[in-house]
């Protein structure tokens, strides 16, 4: 489980294909001294297993239904990742339950300064039944609280903080972030849909 504060920026130094499909990626990060082989570790939000570490950085493997699901799929060498490790018992959570299983993608159609904060509007079908406003969503692996949602739209405010230390301050309009919704949102969904005898949704993890 995280929580959805990024602790490094990595760089993606290698990819290498797998012949039966799937990806290892191989990122360097300051993190790697607190990683060990089996370990997972959140990249931009997707949760991944370290299969091996040296003091640079790991390398993790990253199956076909993650490379569709998620940004994963198109990322290049030389791209910075946002990068989490797991939350420990005890710790504090700081911003909310992130489990690490994209759900979907959306795309930045808007940028704009507001005061200090920056504001990014999103392009999004498939998930917008569980965005509520002022409620929590990770893009890319960042907890952050949604300020504004319409039918296919919705947005966020980035603070400074959040600008400097992930790279949702690099985006611009037409890039992709990869979208967690809370997961409390889709246990009401489906506690209540068996409950009126309606199916559950599928297409979302």
């Amino acid at each position: 489980m995280f929580t959805g504060l990024i602790e490094d920026l990595g760089s993606v130094r290698a990819l290498r294909r797998h012949e039966d499909g799937g990806v290892r990626i191989r990122v360097d990060t300051r993190l790697a001294g607190e990683l060990g082989e089996g370990d997972s570790i959140a990249v931009n939000g997707v949760c991944l297993t370290a299969t091996q570490v040296d003091g640079e950085g790991f390398s993790a493997d990253v199956m076909n239904e993650t490379l569709r699901r998620s940004s994963l799929g198109r990322i290049e060498e030389g791209a910075r990742v946002n990068l989490e490790l797991p939350m420990r018992a005890g710790d504090r959570l700081g911003g909310h339950v992130v489990q690490g299983h994209v759900d979907a993608e959306a795309v930045v159609v808007s940028v704009r300064e507001d005061g200090m904060a920056r504001v990014l509007d999103l392009a999004q079908t498939g998930v917008m039944r569980y965005l509520v406003e002022k409620g929590s969503v990770a893009l890319d692996g960042v907890s952050l609280t949604v300020s504004e949602v319409g039918e296919d739209r919705f947005s966020v405010s980035l603070i400074p903080e959040t600008l400097q230390r992930t790279r949702l301050g690099e985006l611009g309009i037409g890039d992709t972030v990869n979208v967690e919704v809370d997961v409390l949102a889709k246990h009401v969904e489906r506690l209540l849909g068996s409950r009126l005898g309606e199916p559950a949704r599928e297409g979302v993890t």
